[in-house]
């Protein structure tokens, strides 16, 4: 069976691989029907596209880091981007969260990020809250991820996830308040910009 028989319309939805099947990298790349999908420990997951909020959002964050950015050694960069986050392993993991950071230029390579970047960002939707605070938060944490944001534009909040001994601690954050960027000393971002329409 063709694993996008199993689309439902949902934003995002795992496609059990036929027979059990782990597929890696090499596979993902020949897949060129035009669906965005995402591959986790070698499981499909397809995702519609970002509707108008989330690309707001989305520009917003990304307005801020550029800007603070400029001329600093650190990079931003959003979706769509590849990240092998164990490309030096399995290569069967490969996410496209909507905005990353890389200070390490060494994980750069013309098709996308080989490594875990320095901090991602993931902006909600209905339907891929629990993909993004579940399945990628243990993908995130397992490949050492340091700061990994996740924007809610429901409650209009962010949980900031910092790495501290092989985990995870938790700050959260509301629309009327400024968050510091971890991995980006004097770094501040201004929420109620972010959730400006």
């Amino acid at each position: 069976m063709n694993s996008n028989e199993n689309l439902t319309g949902l934003e995002v939805e795992e496609a059990q691989p036929a027979y059990d099947i782990r597929y890696t990298y090499t596979d993902y790349l020949q897949w060129d029907d035009g669906m965005r999908r995402e591959l986790i420990d070698g499981k499909i997951y397809f995702m519609a596209g970002p509707n108008r909020r989330h690309q707001k959002l989305s520009g917003n964050l990304y307005d801020q880091f550029k800007a603070f950015l400029k001329g600093k050694e650190c990079e931003v960069y959003y979706a769509p981007l590849d990240v092998r986050l164990n490309a030096d392993t399995l290569d069967d993991t490969v996410v496209q969260p909507d905005l990353i950071i890389v200070c390490d230029d060494s994980i750069l390579d013309d098709a996308g990020i080989k490594g875990a970047p320095d901090m991602v960002v993931e902006i909600l939707s209905p339907t891929t809250a629990d993909y993004d605070r579940a399945t990628k938060f243990n993908i995130y944490l397992q490949a050492g991820i340091k700061e990994y944001w996740i924007v809610d534009p429901e409650t209009q909040s962010l949980a900031v996830n910092i790495l501290n001994d092989g985990r995870y601690i938790t700050y959260l954050y509301s629309n009327n308040e400024t968050a510091p960027v971890r991995i980006l000393e004097g770094c501040m971002i201004n929420l109620s910009e972010i959730f400006a329409e």
